[in-house]
């Protein structure tokens, strides 16, 4: 088994006093999708500049594509594209002229650099608009330019602190399926830095909620779930063509279902708890025993409902006596 791509262990950064980065400890795996989510202010763009070796991590370490980012900067610098919130470049340039002249910086051949940065700008959506002064580019457009000059250099991970900043919802849209669909083709490691939790639940494999410079808690939605609502988290409501007779009806059918933790019913609906997602094994328990089904509802904690709940109690244990 490989080593993960990105390793960050013990990773801290003060600032006098104030922690920015509080002992963090992350594994991102090769080809993956990892959002980092926070509030402004949590530590995440500290913790993208020591990955970068662009500041010195006061202690711990950040290791990327197998390079301690501290001592060997350049190194990660050539493995790792950086798009950071705001991406500036020379208004009186086109697209074609901005992306070659970033592509000569990164030391790219001159022989091979036109098709290259022809090739990325179709990747990106930019070929028809490569010979427009980017004066004249939307917020949407100078952010696909911005992934183009971190593409050019074919990097093995991508890192994008708060992307989808002033874009409008389809262009957020759009640029998130990009996103997606460049990973699973080209094997790229993206980490996304963001506070807006719908765009990071649309396009990441893992999540790292991550408020006042601690990681409170990272894993893939369901992990996040069942890890901070318990049994609550899988909440099945079934809707039966008749009332039931008695609630003790249900207990032959249900007999030996240890994955259940509650039962309740209200004249034709029945509310399921579980310790794991089995609503489809449930839909048909009840078909087979002649019961007719009219509606089925499945609870699902959404990110919105973690990140608040990890949230709170992040801030009430800092605010809590030491």
């Amino acid at each position: 088994m490989k080593d993960p791509i990105i390793q960050l262990k013990g990773l801290t950064k003060l600032y006098g006093s104030q922690k920015a980065v509080d002992n963090l400890n992350l594994n991102v795996d090769q080809g993956e999708i990892f959002g980092l989510l926070g509030p402004n202010g949590a530590g995440k763009t500290t913790t993208i500049l020591m990955m970068l070796g662009l500041t010195e991590p006061t202690k711990g370490l950040a290791q990327v594509c197998g390079y301690n980012a501290t001592r060997n900067p350049m190194e990660v610098k050539r493995k790792v594209g950086y798009m950071p919130d705001s991406v500036g470049f020379y208004d009186n340039m086109s697209a074609m002229e901005n992306l070659l002249y970033i592509g000569r910086l990164n030391g790219i051949p001159e022989d091979g650099l036109q098709a290259r940065a022809a090739e990325t700008l179709e990747t990106v959506g930019l070929t028809a608009d490569r010979d427009k002064k980017t004066a004249a580019f939307s917020r949407g457009m100078k952010q696909r330019l911005g992934l183009a000059d971190v593409l050019i250099k074919q990097p093995e991970v991508i890192i994008l602190d708060e992307p989808t900043l002033g874009i409008d919802p389809a262009g957020v849209k759009d640029f998130l399926a990009l996103i997606k669909q460049l990973s699973r083709q080209q094997g790229l490691t993206v980490l996304l830095s963001s506070h807006h939790l719908h765009h990071v639940q649309q396009v990441c494999d893992r999540v790292g909620i991550f408020v006042e410079g601690r990681l409170l808690a990272e894993g893939n939605m369901e992990k996040l779930s069942g890890q901070l609502f318990g049994a609550a988290g899988y909440v099945t409501s079934i809707a039966l063509e008749e009332p039931i007779a008695h609630p003790r009806a249900l207990e032959p059918v249900l007999k030996g279902w240890e994955d259940i933790e509650q039962v309740s019913v209200q004249e034709n609906e029945i509310e399921f708890t579980c310790s794991r997602n089995i609503t489809p094994a449930l839909v048909r328990l009840l078909v087979e025993n002649g019961y007719n089904i009219t509606r089925v509802n499945q609870k699902n904690y959404g990110l919105e409902d973690i990140y608040q709940k990890y949230f709170e109690s992040g801030i009430q244990k800092a605010g809590s006596p030491k």
